[in-house]
């Protein structure tokens, strides 16, 4: 397979990822004049879960707290994170350094905070992701060195 192929894969995934926040943005931005914590309850129902357990308590307790300046500042929040992962996809499909620079600074800022949760507790979640965000490093970073330039253009 061909280092840009790879390249263009990992475009594809940024892309994923900033329209499924982008729709989630959309979906903040329609609950605003609702009821939010009624939602997030007949969310759990649905799904059936368990109200009192820990994380369904969590997300319920949250919505209860979110009032519409919230939700449309946590929208604005998903529009700009997805405007960042669409720039980054559109610089990766390109073939272009600075998009392989920011994919791999990008990536790596999460890996301390991946390690520090390992370490306070094993998760196979954190784990993949973890292995998964080392892997885009390392290829982002062997293809800004096998284009031969050092600093992003």
């Amino acid at each position: 397979m061909r280092l840009s192929s790879v390249v263009r894969a990992a475009a594809l995934f940024e892309a994923a990822k900033g329209a499924i926040v982008l729709l989630a943005g959309f979906g903040l931005l329609s609950l605003v004049h609702h009821d939010v914590q009624g939602f997030a309850e007949r969310l759990i129902a649905h799904a059936h879960l368990n109200p009192a357990s820990r994380y369904p308590r969590i997300f319920v307790d949250l919505a209860g707290r979110a009032t519409d300046r919230r939700l449309v500042a946590a929208a604005a929040a998903a529009l700009a994170y997805s405007a960042i992962r669409f720039i980054e996809a559109y610089g990766l499909w390109r073939v272009r350094r600075w998009a392989e620079w920011f994919a791999a600074l990008s990536a790596g800022v999460y890996v301390p905070f991946e390690v520090i949760e390992l370490c306070k507790h094993f998760s196979w979640l954190v784990a993949s992701t973890l292995a998964a965000n080392l892997m885009i490093v390392a290829l982002m970073l062997f293809a800004v060195s096998r284009s031969g330039r050092s600093v992003p253009h």
